[in-house]
C-alpha cells in the first residue's frame, strides 16, 4: 500500500540534501538519518544509477556531524559500492533496517517481494562478512493471506537463526486497494495473533541476547534527553538505547558509557568521563 499512499518514488537532488545537512550541522544537529520509501534506490530516477553511496561520501565530509544512519533499505537493492562506503566511512553507523517482511519463498512472492529466502541469506551474509559488527533490524508480518503453518515456521526459524537486534512484528491487516485485501484464504484473527505472539517471543529472545552482549563494553552514546533528574537517555551507533546518571547537562553530546546492565528494552551504564 505504501506507493499508493506516498506516491511514486522520487529522489531529491543531492545538492539540496547536502545544503540542508550543512544547515542542520550549523544548528547543532549531530546525527543525520536517511530514510525514504526505498532508500537504497536513491538517485536512480535523476542520475540514472543508484547514488546513495555518493551522497553518503559527501555527507560524511560535513563538519559537526557525528553519525549518519541509514533506514529502510530493501535487501534486494543493497549493492557493493554501498556496502564498501558503510564499511569505510567512520561516520556511517554500522546499522541497517532491512524490511524483509517474511522468509517463505511462497509468501514473499505473494507479497510482491523481489527476494527469496536464499537471497536474504546471501545479502545478510555479505553484509556481515564485509562489516562484522553490523547490526540489523527488520519487520515481519504474520498471517498474510494463505500463510500455512509450515510457511510461518520458515519465517520464525529464519528470524531465530539470523538473530536480528530487534524485530517489529505485525499481524497482517487488510488494506483496501491492495491485492491481498480481497485474496482468498484470509487467516483468522485468532491464528494471526497466535503466530504474532510466537514470533515476538522468539524475536524478544534474540533482542535480549543482543542487549546482553552490550554489557561490559564501552559505547559512545549520543545523548538525546534528560528523562528524569540527572537521568539521561541516548543511543549508541548500533542503535542501542542507553540510560545513565550524571550531574552534568549532557544533552546533544557524545558520551562514552560503560554498559553495566541490560534491561528488557534498553541498557544502563556509567559514563567514563562525566
Amino acid at each position: 500500500i505504501i506507493p499508493k499512499v506516498r506516491g511514486n518514488y522520487r529522489s531529491v537532488k543531492m545538492e539540496y540534501l547536502i545544503d540542508e545537512a550543512k544547515k542542520l550541522a550549523e544548528q547543532g544537529v549531530k546525527e543525520l538519518i536517511l530514510v525514504a520509501q526505498e532508500t537504497t534506490m536513491y538517485g536512480k530516477d535523476i542520475y540514472g544509477k543508484k547514488s546513495l553511496h555518493i551522497l553518503l561520501k559527501e555527507l560524511a565530509k560535513i563538519s559537526g556531524i557525528y553519525w549518519i544512519r541509514i533506514l529502510y533499505c530493501y535487501p534486494e537493492e543493497i549493492y557493493d559500492e554501498l556496502i564498501d562506503v558503510i564499511a569505510s566511512e567512520k561516520k556511517i553507523c554500522n546499522y541497517l533496517d532491512l524490511p524483509i517482511q517474511h522468509a517463505s519463498d511462497t509468501i514473499l512472492k505473494k507479497m510482491g517481494r523481489r527476494t527469496t529466502n536464499k537471497d536474504l541469506r546471501d545479502i545478510i551474509g555479505k553484509l556481515r562478512k564485509r562489516i562484522p559488527d553490523i547490526v540489523l533490524r527488520t519487520t515481519l508480518i504474520t498471517g498474510f493471506p494463505g500463510e500455512t503453518e509450515e510457511e510461518f515456521m520458515q519465517s520464525l526459524e529464519f528470524a531465530k537463526e539470523i538473530s536480528f537486534s530487534k524485530v517489529h512484528v505485525f499481524a497482517y491487516s487488510q488494506r483496501p486497494g491492495t491485492k491481498a485485501c480481497n485474496a482468498p484464504n484470509q487467516i483468522t484473527k485468532k491464528v494471526k495473533e497466535t503466530r504474532s505472539k510466537q514470533m515476538m517471543h522468539v524475536t524478544n529472545q534474540t533482542k535480549q541476547a543482543f542487549l546482553n552482549q552490550q554489557c561490559g563494553t564501552i559505547q559512545d552514546v549520543l545523548v538525546e534527553r534528560e528523562i528524569n533528574t540527572n537521568l539521561y537517555e541516548g543511543y549508541t551507533a548500533n542503535y542501542t538505547p542507553v540510560q545513565f546518571h550524571s550531574d552534568k547537562n549532557l544533552c546533544g553530546q557524545l558520551v562514552a558509557v560503560h554498559i553495566t546492565k541490560a534491561n528488557e528494552n534498553d541498557c544502563y551504564g556509567i559514563p567514563t568521563t562525566a
